[in-house]
């Protein structure tokens, strides 16, 4: 897919606000973003390794937003992680558009792995038409459409009805409280529509797109625990090892359906069990079986009605079928401690104003409409459509998780910013004073 160099039917100010938004000026606001901050904004899902810090970037991000004339806060619920809050309010009644996006990454892993980059993750460079480099996809370069859409309409000097605020969150790679959770929960923002900028993109060979998610699954976390009896490696018939049963169990959660049904819209991922560690003995114990293995599984996919309940409900008839066959088939399963369970939303009516301005932009700049879809990952919206407010989420990066190499697309960084301009022009009804 090209971008369409000719759009027709636009107004003098959309004609004088797109020119503005070009290939140099949004590849260079990335490569600005994207090292800000790192590796200490790096920010681990695995709530006992230490969390990131994002101060850098807020204030970096923070000090953008006041040149473009917006009020702006610095919010934090610790010090060291604060959430950037900016409005800009005309003083004209009307709805008011929350535009969101984080300020943490996740790690880097192997920094030799990154050989796009020269071995150095948070280095952007090109390559063609893409952008590499950690933070660059997920989610740096989303933010970069929004700002660079704020700043062109500022430039422009109209004026808006209703409000816009943006705000910028820490802790969002850890589903933490200190972001978006704590900016609704306990300081009171609200809003009538919001928007977060997050990886929405798409491609099938020489086809591309952003989609719209109107919907996000959800994820859970959980740590299962299987005892057994210490035996020698000689005599394995003498106990039980625990090891082989945790290889048993999550091999049937593996291939186990969950009882709550997908909706009609749902992502290409259904309700899943994923492992991320397991462990069990101890180097110098090697001539014994462990007396217990542990695992640690992430439930993703989530769809609207599961609960954390219903999932070690689920879990659970799994490990009472094992024990048809083994009666010593022991498993305990505990919550991990932090922001580890978040319920499934539902989906955003596809004639709701900005899913509507969106599209619309959408077919403008790409010449077809857009996909709507559930994301099947977590990101803010979550907790934006958890406090009642209708949100979606849209951004260039592809959806889709890269643990090195990370990359964007450079023609859909530049078609989301101008998506993103004409939006806030229809939604904010942007006009010359």
């Amino acid at each position: 897919m090209k971008l369409i160099t000719e759009i027709p039917g636009l107004s003098k100010l959309e004609q004088d606000i797109l020119q503005t938004i070009t290939e140099e000026r949004c590849v260079q606001l990335i490569e600005e973003l994207v090292p800000i901050g790192q590796p200490v904004c790096g920010n681990s899902i695995d709530p006992e390794v230490p969390s990131g810090y994002e101060e850098d970037i807020a204030k970096h991000v923070a000090e953008k937003l006041r040149l473009f004339g917006l009020k702006v806060e610095l919010i934090a619920a610790v010090e060291g992680r604060p959430n950037v809050v900016a409005s800009w309010d005309d003083g004209v009644d009307g709805p008011t558009l929350i535009l969101n996006d984080h300020l943490d990454t996740y790690p880097a892993c192997d920094p030799m792995e990154w050989h796009k980059t020269g071995h150095n993750p948070y280095r952007p460079t090109r390559y063609g038409q893409y952008l590499y480099a950690r933070g660059t996809s997920d989610t740096r370069g989303n933010l970069a459409c929004q700002l660079i859409a704020i700043e062109s309409l500022r430039q422009a000097k109209v004026a808006i009805t209703g409000k816009l605020i943006c705000a910028y969150c820490v802790d969002e790679e850890r589903h933490g409280g200190l972001g978006a959770k704590y900016l609704l929960e306990q300081k009171g923002l609200t809003g009538d529509y919001e928007i977060t900028a997050e990886p929405s993109a798409w491609t099938d060979e020489n086809e591309w797109g952003i989609g719209i998610a109107v919907a996000h699954s959800g994820c859970c976390v959980l740590d299962l625990e299987i005892s057994g009896i210490r035996s020698h490696i000689w005599r394995p018939d003498e106990g039980i090892n625990p090891i082989l049963q945790m290889t048993r169990l999550l091999e049937a959660l593996s291939q186990a359906t969950f009882t709550h049904e997908p909706p009609a819209l749902y992502g290409p991922v259904p309700p899943s069990i994923c492992p991320v560690k397991i462990e069990a003995g101890k180097f110098g114990e090697g001539q014994f079986t462990p007396p217990a293995c542990k695992a640690r599984v992430w439930i993703v996919g989530l769809v609207p009605g599961m609960t954390y309940e219903s999932i070690v409900q689920d879990i659970e008839s799994v490990v009472t079928s094992l024990q048809k066959n083994d009666t010593q088939f022991n498993v305990k399963i505990s919550p991990v401690p932090g922001e580890t369970f978040v319920p499934a939303s539902i989906e955003v009516p596809a004639d709701t104003a900005h899913v509507r301005a969106i599209s619309k932009a959408y077919s403008r700049v790409l010449g077809k409409e857009p996909a709507l879809y559930r994301k099947n990952a977590y990101c803010d919206t979550l907790r934006f459509s958890h406090s009642g407010i209708p949100s979606i989420t849209f951004g260039p990066g592809e959806d889709g998780w890269s643990p090195v190499n990370e990359a964007i697309d450079i023609d859909k960084v530049v078609a989301a910013t101008q998506i993103y301009a004409l939006a806030l022009i229809d939604l904010l009804q942007a006009k010359l004073p």
